[in-house]
């Protein structure tokens, strides 16, 4: 799974909390932490409906936007990333790290132990 920029994932953490979602609805839950301008929220999520990680219908005539990224494969790939790329450890992430997140619940919590525990071994990946 290709892992999201750090700002595709601040957008689909608004989603992951409620969804669907206008893009007008995505802009105001970011804007705060981003400081961008709607034009920026708008050409971010064409770039993540190009790569397939959100999804777009229409609702009542507006077009909205759902994740296609599941919040807790996503939330492991950034994981399993920082730790291989940023700490330089070869064993997994210990779990207690995340602790007390307001992004996820226990059982999310074990399920993101378990995919970190089972990650496939990429001894060959040259990033």
């Amino acid at each position: 799974m290709a892992t999201p920029s750090i700002s595709e994932l601040i957008v689909l953490k608004s989603l992951w909390r409620q969804q669907p979602l206008s893009a007008r609805e995505i802009h105001q839950q970011v804007e705060a932490e981003l400081g961008w301008s709607y034009s920026s929220t708008r050409k971010t999520l064409e770039r993540m409906l190009e790569k397939g990680s959100i999804r777009q219908a229409t609702f009542h005539g507006v077009q909205v936007y759902e994740a296609v990224l599941e919040k807790v494969g996503t939330l492991a790939s950034f994981a399993h990333d920082f730790g291989k790329r940023v700490m330089e450890m070869d064993a997994p992430l210990p779990v207690t790290m995340f602790t007390g997140s307001k992004l996820v619940d226990d059982d999310e919590l074990s399920r993101l132990e378990q995919l970190l525990h089972d990650w496939p071994d990429d001894k060959g990946d040259e990033q």
